[in-house]
């Protein structure tokens, strides 16, 4: 007794695809792989081609004495002195990284 007319369904594609498009997007069960020490490493490196420019940038000399009697020139040992100074904004960022990461400690054990 359905008297009514077929319902038309639409379709963007008209079944025009082929089932290897259709299975196109499914999982493969691979898992994504972490690329966390690829972000790490190209950090770092930004990092240190920072320093070298930072050095390039300031026209004056500087002389850096580690002990006594150790000294690096930053016209003469221009490498020595990259490495130091990436090593100083190194300190500086993991000191930034550690205290927030003890304040976020602290906070989960003293919530209010």
């Amino acid at each position: 007794m359905n008297n009514s007319p077929k319902k038309t369904v639409w379709s963007l594609q008209d079944n025009k695809r082929t089932e290897d498009q259709r299975n196109a997007f499914k999982p493969t069960g691979k898992k994504p792989k972490n690329k966390t020490f690829q972000y790490i490493l190209v950090a770092l490196l930004v990092l240190f081609v920072l320093s070298f420019l930072l050095l390039q940038i300031y026209e004056e000399t500087l002389e850096t004495c580690i002990t006594d009697t150790f000294c690096i020139n930053s016209k003469e040992n221009v490498l020595l002195y990259t490495v130091y100074i990436f090593s100083n904004i190194l300190i500086v960022v993991l000191s930034i990284v550690g205290a927030y990461a003890i304040g976020k400690k602290l906070a989960t054990y003293i919530k209010v």
